[in-house]
């Protein structure tokens, strides 16, 4: 496949992301399949890795401003540039960046290039960043017009992100971008050669290398090495967890009054559901136990649908004996009516008031805790006030490994939200406080804390 790029001139665009680093592996392996490669920077991709590093990769100059006085000395450079290159990739491409492109705002060198680029020629675009960015409807508006420019959009990587959240937004592998870039030659029309007079007018080779520019690469070497590293060990981490069989309640229970109305409380499941979603993702085995919600079945689990306490807590006493960890998350009523009525209560039948007498329903988690043999239990605490003496009693008391405790009457926090404030307390007594994080963020921090500890 190589022999396809042999003398093929590409531009490759770098803009403003953590993904930037992988620039420099793109325009590498692009030399090594016997390309002609120049670079076009946006200013803020200068923040994540340095032009010295692309110049001394790809043997050229590289391009950051519109007006640097090496550009214009060859006239209209970008549309000089843009006529020398058989193909164009932007890769990484932040929302700014993909925003501009679509919307034609050629206030950047590298748009400027994308926009002079002739028709027949292919652009690349693969985004990257966070996952909501990507998520967004002006985002998704954006690629849907790129799309019917006749650009080939490159879909981002699903995984963890730099923020620490997990979605699609990852830059694609280096073999990824390859072979979109392979089979744009391959789907090219062999009667289009480019047009020498044309082409842009050469720049100066560099030397290889200068022994700052050496030093500057080892040194982005041994980052990337280190960044490597750091997600191998993260990786161990959750690996601990794969193929376990976990358990996971979520949601709320109703406890019916009568044929119409019930009891319950203002739980979503958002936060059980992630955790179920996430801990299919590392590759457990997850039995998802759940009250009535509006959400979505998380893929690759086993789903059980509930909805009085008792239902759920029937559910849980057959499978928690085969588990290897159980995380209680749903927020089970704690009382249900002595006497449910079979058919619709008539005002005119109880008069001006009526009294209903409650009773305890069963505790779930405290009955796991009492008849746990080998299972690691995980315990939620939600409070609205004394968090963390409240949810260290429980813990103790219900027998937990584990437990999540949060506050149910602050922001970004407790039910209904998006986002979760939460502390993670063990049984030694270790608290781990975090900020507001997003559900499934949070979700991951709680099994990483279960797999530190597994």
């Amino acid at each position: 496949m190589e022999k396809v790029l042999k003398n093929k001139k590409i531009v490759v665009g770098v803009t403003g992301s953590i993904a930037a680093y992988k620039s420099a592996l793109l325009v590498r392996e692009l030399i090594k399949s016997g390309a002609d490669v120049q670079v076009v920077m946006t200013p803020a991709a200068t923040k994540f890795i340095t032009t010295t590093t692309l110049e001394s990769l790809s043997r050229h100059p590289v391009v950051v401003e519109m007006f640097e006085d090496i550009n214009q000395t060859s006239g209209a450079w970008h549309v000089q540039l843009a006529q020398w290159a058989d193909l164009m990739i932007i890769a990484p491409c932040s929302a700014t960046t993909l925003s501009k492109v679509a919307n034609g705002l050629s206030d950047t060198a590298l748009v400027c290039v994308a926009m002079a680029l002739p028709p027949e020629k292919p652009l690349l675009i693969a985004p990257a960043m966070d996952y909501d960015m990507w998520q967004h409807p002006a985002t998704q508006n954006n690629v849907r017009i790129l799309k019917s420019f006749g650009y080939t959009v490159i879909p981002p990587a699903e995984g963890e992100l730099a923020s620490g959240l997990i979605g699609p937004g990852r830059l694609p592998d280096i073999p990824v971008l390859m072979d979109y870039i392979f089979k744009s030659f391959d789907s090219l029309s062999s009667s289009s050669p480019i047009n020498s007079k044309n082409e842009a007018v050469n720049l100066t080779e560099k030397p290889l290398e200068t022994i700052d520019e050496s030093l500057e690469k080892d040194k982005w070497n041994a980052e990337l090495e280190l960044e490597m590293l750091k997600k191998k060990i993260h990786s161990q981490t959750f690996d601990r967890l794969k193929g376990k069989k976990i358990l996971i309640t979520a949601g709320p229970t109703i406890e019916k009054i009568d044929s119409v109305r019930f009891i319950s409380n203002f739980s979503s499941g958002k936060m059980g559901f992630a955790i179920a979603d996430f801990a299919a993702q590392i590759g457990a085995e997850v039995i998802l136990i759940s009250g009535p919600t509006q959400l979505e079945q998380p893929q690759n689990c086993s789903y059980i649908s509930v909805q009085s306490a008792e239902e759920m807590f029937q559910a849980v006493m057959q499978y928690f004996p085969n588990v290897d960890v159980a995380i209680f998350s749903a927020a089970v009523a704690d009382f249900t009516p002595k006497i449910k009525f079979e058919h619709k209560m008539k005002k005119e039948e109880v008069g001006e008031s009526v009294t209903i007498e409650l009773v305890r329903t069963k505790d779930i988690l405290a009955e796991a805790g009492k008849s746990k043999t080998h299972q690691f239990i995980v315990g939620f605490s939600l409070e609205t006030e004394n968090l963390h003496e409240n949810a260290k009693r429980k813990l103790h008391q219900k027998n937990c490994d584990l437990i999540v405790a949060n506050l149910a009457n602050v922001p970004d926090s407790g039910f209904g939200g998006d986002k979760n404030t939460i502390t993670i307390i063990d049984k030694l007594g270790n608290e781990t406080n975090f900020m507001p994080l997003p559900k499934l963020q949070a979700a991951k921090e709680i099994l990483k804390a279960i797999a530190e500890r597994f």
